[in-house]
């Protein structure tokens, strides 16, 4: 098999990776500023957490099959298969993730009521924002395919 070159001048013309990763980058920015703006501090971290407004998963995913469809067509099968993994992700951010998010809250507040004596008290909190609310996610899907 012969090998094959990859640059950084082919990625960078690689529309449909360009057009997710600059989506990716885009969302994170937002909740940065958003924090920044709502809370009036600067936290890092929303640079490359998850959860909160927009949806970076959305915002990537939904760009990534608006791009293939610009760039391979719309009735393909590579279309196809982008828009049924941006509807899973998209799934999984409202429910399994957002339920989780919610269990990570409930069960941060018990250890906090815990006695101090008691071998939980001292455990780590979980992290709550992990998924999206249903506007959360649609957004960004609205937003790239209308």
């Amino acid at each position: 098999m012969g090998e094959v070159a990859v640059t950084t001048s082919s990625i960078m013309h690689n529309y449909p990776l360009v057009s997710a990763i600059v989506a990716f980058v885009i969302a994170q920015a937002i909740k940065f500023f958003t924090t920044w703006y709502k809370e009036k501090r600067w936290d890092p971290k929303q640079l490359v957490g998850s959860g909160g407004m927009p949806s970076s998963h959305s915002a990537t995913v939904a760009a990534l099959a608006a791009a293939i469809g610009f760039h391979e067509g719309f009735g393909g099968p590579l279309f196809a298969t982008a828009l049924v993994l941006a509807c899973i992700v998209m799934y999984d951010a409202t429910g399994v993730r957002l339920q989780a998010g919610r269990q990570a809250e409930i069960l941060n507040q018990i250890v906090f009521e815990l006695p101090a004596e008691h071998p939980l008290a001292e455990s780590r909190p979980l992290r709550e924002p992990l998924g999206h609310t249903p506007p959360q996610v649609h957004h960004f899907l609205f937003v790239r395919l209308s």
